[in-house]
């Protein structure tokens, strides 16, 4: 991949990004949203979970198309003999797209009866030519199950994508729609979409707050990688490029993988992604990396991990988790696999900050009491495809005392709570917006000492910088709102002692209409068992 721009000041990296203006080729606000529901309305009586797997191995063909006929064009210009040569591809890493896997060859044949079995051939073409793709692309286009009518509409729909951009602007496009439509997709699934696909702004902000510039980038449970996608985002965003990070990832869930391939492949980020289906608990492919930045959002509660098989594992550094539930178990094994300055993010349900069951108490304690929790961040409901139950974030560090500017954390844990944050987006979902992203990782920010973010201080109702001797006093339950208190002024900016007088005022001012009205009933009933 192309390289050389200079890295930005840690000054400028702390900066927001300028906002991309709206592309001539129709790519403005709700542009995606559209598409997706054009796409959406061909699906017919086809279930989404299946319906997904047609529509982005089409848009993905489409995305390495525009790649390679952008790059083909150019060597033509340059010299025709070299139009045809994967190698000149290859070396920019570009996909070799063989002549029957073009776009437009299926383009040509979009409202032809044989159209499913011509994506299938082109499929098997794609991976023949490029190994990194073996096993990776749907090939089941030919089912009786597929209308071929709609597979010709869906084609000429995706054909209409980046008509008329530039090559990088459409590849850019085309990525963007991939995006939307994971999220779509996991909207549309529900609670079988939180599997592949954790919510972009819950991402950012994970990915904001631990800044990957470089190093190593892990998640062990990467679904779709979206993880990745925004880690790579956040480098680029602020001067680095694409390949400054080296990306792990593993799936246990095949289909998922395969996504996650395709996702990567999109950005034209390069990765290794492990699959196998024992997952990282019972088969961990990279058991002897350990890593600079890891991104989780495991699934929550699952009781079925196998733990059984696992009482005297190494990972479990601060007590062995309970097979019943399998929160401490991820929450080790990502500890485990941090660098010596490593830190972690993980998504993990409210009840693993307080759970009192089954030993969780005792390893959350030596946890804490090793040092290694560094943040704690209590989020909003509604912020997941999968559970409308509220979740939270753990960051976990390696050396709270890195030296290089930053601010000695030994003894403290910073507590956060969001949960007033956010906006509802739909009737059932909420997402946070970039200004309560950057909210959040500024507070981290400046309590790590980072000179950009300014100088930490606490603020009630929001967060609190908390010492070992406060946590023990909670006995080592690390939910936020036990610490950070009540905020002392709302967002119109009166005392809460003044609100409490008007609020205390006109309870009493209603108390007493009440007995006026009961005093008034009761001399109306009065006087009919009078009359009668």
């Amino acid at each position: 991949m192309p390289r050389g721009r200079p890295r930005k000041t840690p000054e400028a990296a702390a900066a927001p990004a300028a906002p991309k203006k709206a592309r001539d080729n129709g790519a403005t606000l709700g542009f995606e949203a559209q598409l997706f529901l054009a796409a959406d309305k061909l699906r017919k009586n086809l279930e989404p979970s299946d319906y997904k797997h047609v529509a982005l191995g089409l848009i993905f063909l489409k995305h390495i198309s525009v790649a390679f006929e952008a790059k083909h064009a150019a060597l033509l210009a340059e010299e025709a003999s070299l139009a045809e040569d994967s190698d000149e591809y290859l070396a920019e890493n570009i996909f070799w797209v063989p002549p029957a896997a073009r776009w437009s060859a299926l383009q040509a044949q979009a409202r032809q009866p044989e159209i499913g079995k011509r994506i299938d051939e082109a499929m098997a073409a794609l991976e023949a030519a490029n190994p990194q793709l073996k096993g990776v692309l749907p090939k089941d286009y030919s089912r009786p199950a597929l209308d071929t009518v709609m597979l010709g509409e869906l084609i000429d729909l995706i054909s209409g994508i980046a008509t008329g951009a530039p090559g990088e602007a459409a590849k850019d496009l085309l990525g963007r729609v991939y995006e939307y439509f994971l999220g779509g997709f996991a909207g549309s699934e529900g609670k079988r979409g939180g599997e592949f696909y954790t919510p972009r702004s819950v991402v950012q902000t994970m990915v904001e707050m631990l800044e990957p510039y470089q190093g190593r980038v892990y998640d062990p449970c990467c679904g779709s990688g979206g993880m990745f996608v925004q880690s790579e985002k956040f480098v680029e965003s602020h001067g680095g490029r694409l390949g400054d990070i080296a990306i792990y990832g593993q799936e246990s869930n095949y289909t998922t993988w395969r996504l996650a391939k395709m996702n990567l492949a999109v950005r034209g980020i390069d990765a290794d992604i492990r699959w196998n289906n024992e997952g990282s608990f019972h088969k961990d492919e990279l058991r002897d990396l350990r890593f600079d930045t890891i991104l989780a959002n495991p699934p929550f509660n699952i009781s079925d991990w196998g733990g059984e098989r696992l009482r005297e594992d190494d990972r479990w550094a601060y007590g062995a988790p309970p097979v019943g539930n399998a929160n401490y178990a991820w929450l080790q094994h990502i500890a485990w696999h941090l660098a010596p300055r490593g830190r972690a993010g993980v998504v993990l349900a409210n009840g693993s900050m307080s759970s009192g069951q089954n030993g969780e108490d005792a390893i959350r304690r030596a946890m804490v009491e090793a040092d290694v929790v560094d943040c704690m961040v209590a989020l909003p409901g509604q912020l997941f495809y999968s559970t409308q139950i509220p979740a939270c974030l753990w960051f976990l560090a390696r050396n709270k005392n890195p030296g290089g500017g930053l601010r000695d954390r030994r003894g403290e844990v910073l507590f956060i709570d969001a949960r007033k944050l956010g906006a509802l987006v739909d009737r059932t979902r909420r997402e946070f917006s970039d200004e309560d992203i950057r909210r959040i990782a500024d507070t981290y920010h400046a309590w790590r000492g980072q000179p950009e973010a300014g100088a930490y201080a606490d603020v009630p109702g929001f967060c609190k910088a908390a010492s070992l001797d406060e946590i023990r006093a909670h006995n080592h339950v690390l939910t936020p709102g036990r610490y950070v208190g009540a905020a002392d002024v709302e967002d119109d900016e009166v005392p809460f002692e003044e609100r409490f007088a008007a609020l205390k005022a006109r309870l009493d001012s209603q108390f007493e209409e009440s007995d006026q009205m009961i005093e008034a009933i009761q001399k109306s009933l009065a006087s009919i068992e009078h009359a009668r």
